[in-house]
């Protein structure tokens, strides 16, 4: 399988991912009886749930330092110390200084919301090619909701895809109020380009929760989460009804890679040139949760 390049936004230049659990995603997704054990049980719940109840054992513990190591994390970024962590998964899902992490400052501005790399389209109807050409977006699959999806398919969407290696907790990019979450089942293929360039559905397949938040200036936006192989549960920490901010934690990923999608109603944003050009060309953009991802035309 080809190596999964991206564009850093912040360092200017063309990188390849380091990609964590590599030898089985190209058994699993590249192999053929690594694709037998795929359907038989690497994409059910459970096995995701049994792997991330294994990563809250305090067994774990000895995995982070090499982990930080071997992907050359920043520790000054955290809330916490590393040692400080009782499992694994605490570590995953662990929170950063505010100054860590920026929100762009400007009121008619859209943030990214989960560090990642981000494939955005000014319009959902012609996204012909995401990670290859012609590989066509299914809005109302994703969304679960014919006349929903009729409302934003001429909007623009940004795909954010989170890293095993990346911070795991996700924050609102915008303000506004949020809805309850609307949780939608699915099974739990892994969202790597390794996966997705077999198979776009994937996103529209798996287990994900959906919150549409009503906001004065973009309209209502909706927040999506999507859980993946590997990935122990999605939390949400915002408690609906309730006016959030900007950059305000939504909730977070225990341990896998994750992916979050932001679907706008057309007209509400016009997203950054960077990210349109990178993904015109099938190449994601890296960038940090609090920078900015569009702005209000």
């Amino acid at each position: 399988m080809d190596p999964i390049t991206y564009f850093n936004r912040h360092s200017g230049g063309l990188e390849n991912e380091q990609v964590y659990g590599e030898g089985f995603l190209k058994w699993a997704y590249g192999n053929p009886l690594g694709k037998l054990a795929l359907h038989a049980f690497v994409k059910r719940a459970w096995f995701s749930k049994w792997y991330g109840h294994r990563m809250s054992h305090p067994c774990t513990r000895s995995k982070i330092a090499p982990f930080i190591h071997q992907y050359g994390l920043n520790v000054d970024d955290f809330l916490e110390a590393p040692d400080s962590f009782p499992h694994f998964n605490a570590f995953f899902w662990r929170k950063l200084k505010p100054t860590a992490r920026p929100i762009d400052a400007d009121e008619d501005s859209v943030i990214f919301p989960a560090d990642g790399r981000h494939l955005g389209f000014q319009k959902a109807s012609e996204i012909d090619g995401v990670f290859i050409k012609g590989q066509s977006f299914d809005l109302p699959a994703l969304l679960g909701d014919e006349q929903l999806a009729k409302q934003y398919r001429d909007g623009a969407l940004v795909l954010s895809r989170l890293c095993p290696v990346d911070y795991h907790r996700y924050h609102f990019p915008v303000a506004g109020m949020p809805s309850p979450t609307r949780a939608i089942n699915g099974p739990l293929f892994s969202v790597s380009p390794m996966a997705l360039r077999q198979q776009l559905a994937y996103l529209w397949q798996n287990k994900r929760s959906l919150t549409q938040v009503k906001t004065a200036k973009f309209g209502k936006v909706i927040c999506i989460e999507i859980g993946a192989t590997c990935v122990g549960s999605i939390h949400q920490t915002f408690t609906s009804g309730v006016a959030v901010e900007k950059g305000d934690e939504k909730g977070y990923f225990a341990f896998g890679g994750s992916s979050t999608i932001t679907l706008f109603e057309p007209g509400a944003i016009t997203l950054e040139q960077d990210l349109l050009d990178h993904s015109a060309n099938q190449t994601e953009l890296y960038a940090q949760m609090g920078s900015r991802m569009g702005k209000r035309p």
